[in-house]
């Protein structure tokens, strides 16, 4: 299933031209492979020659000597043509050691339009971030919307359903049998554990790290305390410090397996410093080791999470007395304050859902979503069908 990734393509059109450093940046297998290659259709369509073209793939084995930058520079100048414009694409560039001083180099001669991916979020951070100030435009990259995933269905709970269970990691899709895309996606997982995080942060206990992802995969979007994980821990005979814990987070983070939302106090107006909720990149992953469809609720809070992200929204969990807000989504020029549920099926379901929202005395929008047919509107508070909310432009 090759998916044209219009939003994606879009966003980089608009710094197409500019002297700028484009970079995408997501998890592993999550498509930045195939986006460059759809730049490039692209480039070939406007009219750019072929050799005008360097296009270099660091995962692959033909390009293991040019992992040093300085042979990487003289390789890219070797095959660049005199008076006319290259586009450079280097492709999981964080396998390369210096690779900044290549693309900073390449970036301020003017002849060039460079194109990079990492699958680090730590890749323009630091040091490199101060090197390259002002000279790099970033997009993320997720796994694929449902709306992406349902082109080419009527509007399908059967479609709905699968995506809740198995994600929209693209690659999975090569496959009809759900064993063998199980299969694809443990890979995967187990590539990222083993080669982004064990390796990089040198992990010793790597049966502690797995566990402790475990444990967090399945909390996805319950309040996360390190007191609770090390209790579970210490229950299965293990023990870890509460600084092991964060820097097991913090590299989770860095590969994009995981995101972590802040909470703000909506009557404090101030962001809380402790327990943070989390979510997982693709809900495949968690399908992995439990069950999506039993745990509904945690799944749709996922799922609206991870499209409130693609929509660009600065994401809190909100705390208002000793209620909670699932989301609160920011956009620079409004608030949204959003709930989210399985079924609006019982009184009482209805009114934790909408009572929360009914006593925070602003004007901003209102939103329940669930899997309801009917419209559950009221007090001016929205009701959505989820399914219709991911569906919108």
């Amino acid at each position: 299933m090759m998916v044209k990734r219009e939003k994606y393509i879009e966003e980089i059109r608009k710094v197409m031209g500019k002297q700028v450093i484009k970079v995408l940046l997501g998890m592993r297998r999550v498509g930045k492979s195939t986006l460059l290659l759809q730049i490039q259709e692209e480039l070939l369509k406007q009219g750019i020659k072929k050799d005008q073209i360097i296009s270099l793939n660091f995962e692959w084995l033909e390009f293991e000597p040019l992992k040093e930058y300085k042979a990487l520079y003289e390789y890219i100048e070797s095959k660049k043509l005199k008076g006319k414009k290259s586009y450079i694409f280097l492709d999981e560039v964080q396998e390369v050691e210096g690779f900044e001083k290549v693309v900073n180099s390449l970036n301020s001669k003017g002849d060039t339009e460079v194109f990079i991916t990492g699958s680090n979020s730590k890749l323009l951070s630091g040091e490199l971030a101060s090197y390259l100030t002002g000279r790099f435009y970033t997009i993320e990259v997720l796994p694929l919307s449902y709306k992406e995933v349902s082109e080419g269905f009527s509007k399908s709970e059967d479609v709905f359903i699968d995506y809740i269970r198995t994600g929209g990691m693209p690659g999975k899709f090569q496959f009809e049998e759900d064993r063998t895309a199980k299969n694809y996606l443990m890979d995967m997982y187990q590539s990222i554990l083993l080669r982004d995080i064990v390796k990089r942060y040198n992990v010793r206990d790597v049966d502690l790290l797995q566990r402790f992802m475990s444990y967090l995969i399945n909390n996805i979007g319950q309040i996360f305390s390190a007191v609770t994980i090390t209790n579970y821990l210490k229950s299965e005979g293990r023990k870890l410090s509460k600084e092991t814990i964060y820097n097991y987070i913090e590299a989770a983070k860095s590969t994009y397996l995981v995101h972590g939302v802040p909470r703000y106090n909506i009557k404090g107006k101030e962001l809380m410093k402790t327990n943070e909720k989390y979510f997982i990149n693709d809900l495949g992953i968690r399908h992995l080791y439990f069950d999506n469809e039993k745990d509904i609720g945690q799944a749709l809070e996922n799922i609206v999470y991870l499209e409130l992200r693609r929509r660009g929204y600065e994401i809190y969990v909100g705390k208002f007395d000793d209620r909670e807000v699932d989301f609160i989504a920011l956009d620079g020029e409004s608030t949204k304050y959003i709930q989210v549920t399985y079924l609006l099926a019982e009184e009482s379901t209805i009114e934790r859902e909408f009572s929360v929202l009914e006593a925070i005395e602003d004007n901003f929008p209102k939103i329940v979503i669930s899997m309801d047919k009917v419209n559950r509107s009221r007090n001016g508070i929205i009701h959505k069908n989820i399914i219709d909310f991911l569906l919108e432009d």
